[in-house]
């Protein structure tokens, strides 16, 4: 069986290519355009991306044709550029940054148990209708206090009453709240 490796990133083909295609040295060009895909698949074996695959590919082709004159058994250029190829890889893994550490004990995030929803509406639901039990002044004290957050200062600017009216209205509308018997279950 066959398999057809057609680089999914052809630009570093093809740049690898045109290299070795201007090359000083001949036989570096024909080498490539015979060895490339058999070599491409070895880089492929070495990365999960095919487009690192091919770069690493072309970074071991350039240290091979800078070491062409060095290179003494041109029946060996397989292993060499084998060689090139798991020696970059191992540089650029070792030149990455590492986040994560070893440690005795796994840090596991405390599970926080999670409120159902449907129970919050309920809380909801008996909250106003406790709220609007209310006389309207204290219920728009308490609003404006606890629901649209409002310091007491403000709460008596906006209704127009004094920072005093306030503390104490809401202190009365807070003490029903306390009584009322919807929210006896809640506490």
């Amino acid at each position: 069986m066959t398999v057809s490796m057609v680089p999914m990133c052809t630009s570093a083909s093809k740049a690898a290519t045109r290299t070795a295609g201007s090359s000083a040295y001949p036989s570096f060009a024909s080498y490539v355009r015979a060895r490339q895909p058999v070599l491409l698949r070895t880089a492929r074996s070495l990365t999960a991306n095919p487009c690192d695959a091919e770069d690493l590919l072309q970074t071991a082709l350039t240290k091979t044709y800078v070491a062409w004159d060095r290179i003494q058994d041109h029946r060996a250029l397989d292993g060499y550029v084998r060689r090139a190829l798991l020696n970059t890889r191992t540089s650029q893994w070792r030149k990455r940054k590492v986040d994560e550490f070893a440690c005795d004990e796994l840090p596991e995030p405390e599970v926080t148990p999670v409120a159902d929803p449907a129970e919050q509406q309920v809380l909801r639901d008996a909250m106003w209708r406790a709220i609007m039990k209310l006389p309207a002044r204290q219920r728009a004290m308490v609003v404006l206090r606890y629901y649209e957050d409002l310091s007491e200062a403000q709460t008596a600017e906006v209704l127009g009453v004094s920072i005093g009216t306030v503390k104490s209205a809401v202190s009365r509308a807070l003490g029903k709240l306390r009584e009322d018997p919807e929210l006896t279950p809640v506490r």
